[in-house]
């Protein structure tokens, strides 16, 4: 296997999976361990999810080697978030005027619910930016499950816990398989719109899929009423699927 190096100058966005550091690809673990710069968002207390999940990337690498964590507030407020990302667009532009290598770690796939992607917006009109793929939650949830996501001529739509209750009631009542990202603090919503539209029976509950603290929960009318974390998904499927 040839070995892929980083190129000087280029920014890379890099999905590190869901949360095993197993499941990331050898192109992402060869381009953390040869860029020039490692850079990911971290919560106010300094923890990033993304670089955990390539702690074991990131040890085979020179201890010298230089990481920016990007502040990112855990808030609604876009105002707040955007602010972050123009400073982390600022500290990445001046690494790739230096003519370094940039990768920027990211849960799950970059461009799929990836913070990647507002930093990409920021960058790509100037500098070079290259994307490495992935393993969703979507994707790993569906395994973990041992369940497939769609069959024949089942539809398929992924929500999120941002839309309203008439959004999800909608995909609910309309496909065969949905899966509800970032369920957070929808959780209560999303339970009462599975009850509302008689699917609690078709409905899975994970949380940290693929970390140590991964929750798995079949039977979701046991789940408490009450908001729940940040990377937790339902995935909803037909219990009588087509042959």
């Amino acid at each position: 296997m040839n070995n892929f190096q980083a190129q000087a100058g280029v920014f890379y966005g890099v999905g590190v999976g869901p949360g095993d550091p197993l499941l990331i690809t050898l192109k992402a673990h060869q381009l953390i361990l040869s860029a020039d710069v490692i850079c990911y968002l971290a919560n106010e207390s300094g923890t990033s999810q993304a670089r955990d999940i390539a702690q074991y990337s990131i040890k085979s690498r020179d201890e010298s080697a230089l990481e920016i964590a990007i502040p990112m507030p855990m808030s609604t407020n876009r105002t707040a978030a955007n602010g972050a990302y123009d400073l982390g667009a600022q500290q990445i532009v001046e690494q790739i005027k230096q003519n370094k290598s940039v990768v920027f770690l990211c849960e799950g796939d970059p461009l799929f619910f990836g913070s990647f992607s507002y930093l990409l917006e920021r960058l790509s009109d100037d500098h070079r930016c290259l994307v490495v793929p992935g393993i969703s939650s979507v994707n790993a949830s569906a395994s973990a499950l041992q369940q497939p996501l769609t069959l024949l001529q089942e539809s398929f739509v992924v929500m999120s816990g941002r839309h309203t209750d008439a959004q999800l009631e909608q995909a609910l009542n309309t496909h065969d398989s949905v899966v509800i990202m970032k369920a957070g603090r929808a959780r209560p919503r999303i339970l009462a719109m599975l009850d509302k539209t008689g699917r609690i029976q078709d409905a899975n509950y994970l949380a940290y899929i693929g970390s140590a603290e991964e929750e798995i929960i079949i039977d979701v009318s046991q789940l408490a009423n009450k908001p729940g974390p940040y990377f937790s998904l339902f995935v909803v499927l037909r219990q009588e699927r087509n042959s």
